[in-house]
């Protein structure tokens, strides 16, 4: 039975035409599991290296013609693709390096009369000695940056991509409040992110990271053996992943009754958070969400200490849309002013930062939506008990 195609067609086809495209590499994981609607071979899911090289599969789609599109995978990979799940017909299981694929991927191209044509290839993850190889065996090719084709059309989520940003966000929340009911005073950072990748591990979240805060003094969020002292604020912010899609979310948990000025504190990060909803609506200009976040921070008692971020987030963190040139992450802001669309996925964050209260910070995952918005794993927003008080 015939496979669909998983991405629209016609809008990758406008995107490779506008950049100038005639045919296209594949060689991220994230990339290859998006034009293939899901597919990533479980063998080499999380790691790359084998041998004396790396896994590295490729897909390859020629400008118009999706019927001359071809697959190259590992030698063993036949083990993934006999599923039948793929809708390319020209599978190659044969690479076992990254030369491998590049030579199967230059006489691919070559076979389908692409030998003098323009190549997008994702230059910040193709290996050196694969592109080598590449423009070795077709010398009179040009090779160009596919990024910004590849991430464009990741951008609007299918169903079947936001039903697994679903399951993921829901499973943090859930892995959330599973661990604030084991941690306790006395504990190490190390201890609480060890519980907490136990919780999302049960789940069947792929852990990726949790950054946990403890109180005052130092706002490092990495694991340490700090220790957690009991009547502080516990803060944990975790990018989990449910078939390589993420959620990002991030919620508060203290042992004791928070302190007045700690709930004031919460109460202002989720003003922001909420204020900046409104400005989430298919058509809506993308950078409005900063516009709205930042007016609301400057009227707050505690406006100046608090800082806000908001990214488009899928098979990445950090994709499209870039709505803003001054975040943590240094990149230009090139979709501030487009309208947002139905289906792409935010990550909303505002958080506070004080020596005295603590690391205090809510984060979201949006879905956007033809009249505003959906918020999966919306709950657990204020300050959590933990298991010392339960």
């Amino acid at each position: 039975m015939a496979v669909s195609v998983p991405f629209d067609e016609q809008y990758l086809e406008d995107l490779m035409e506008g950049a100038g495209i005639d045919a296209l590499l594949a060689t991220t994981k994230h990339n290859v599991q998006h034009l293939l609607g899901g597919y990533r071979f479980f063998f080499f899911a999380h790691a790359d290296a084998t041998g004396v090289s790396r896994y590295l599969p490729a897909v390859g789609i020629v400008r118009g013609k999706l019927d001359d599109s071809f697959y190259i995978g590992a030698g063993n990979e036949d083990w993934g693709t006999a599923g039948g799940a793929i809708w390319v017909s020209d599978i190659q299981n044969i690479s076992w390096t990254s030369i491998d694929t590049a030579r199967a991927a230059a006489a691919a191209l070559e076979k389908r009369g692409l030998a003098r044509a323009t190549i997008g290839v994702e230059k910040s993850f193709i290996p050196a000695d694969a592109l080598d190889t590449l423009r070795e065996l077709l010398p009179e090719a040009t090779f160009v940056e596919v990024h910004p084709v590849l991430e464009s059309l990741r951008g609007v989520k299918s169903e079947r991509e936001l039903e697994l940003v679903r399951t993921a966000s829901h499973g943090i929340i859930d892995s959330m409040q599973a661990s604030f009911g084991l941690v306790q005073p006395g504990m190490t950072k190390h201890d609480i992110a060890e519980i907490f990748r136990l919780e999302q591990t049960k789940r069947g979240l792929f852990y990726e990271y949790a950054l946990v805060t403890l109180g005052g003094g130092s706002m490092n969020r990495s694991p340490s053996s700090d220790v957690w002292r009991s009547g502080t604020s516990l803060s944990i912010d975790s990018g989990g992943m449910y078939e390589g899609y993420i959620g990002d979310l991030s919620r508060m948990a203290i042992d004791t009754e928070p302190t007045a000025r700690q709930t004031d504190l919460l109460a202002q990060i989720e003003t922001v958070q909420q204020e900046a909803r409104t400005a989430v609506a298919a058509g809506k200009r993308g950078g409005d969400i900063f516009v709205t976040a930042l007016d609301t921070i400057s009227k707050l008692p505690d406006g100046a200490n608090m800082k806000f971020v908001a990214h488009g987030m899928g098979l990445i963190t950090h994709e499209v849309p870039r709505l803003t040139s001054t975040g943590p992450v240094p990149y230009f802001g090139a979709h501030a002013n487009d309208p947002l669309k139905s289906g792409m996925v935010l990550s909303i964050e505002s958080w506070f930062e004080d020596h005295d209260s603590g690391f205090i910070k809510l984060e979201d995952t949006l879905i956007v939506t033809d009249d505003g918005w959906e918020a999966p794993g919306d709950s657990a927003r204020g300050w959590n008990r933990t298991g010392a008080s339960l």
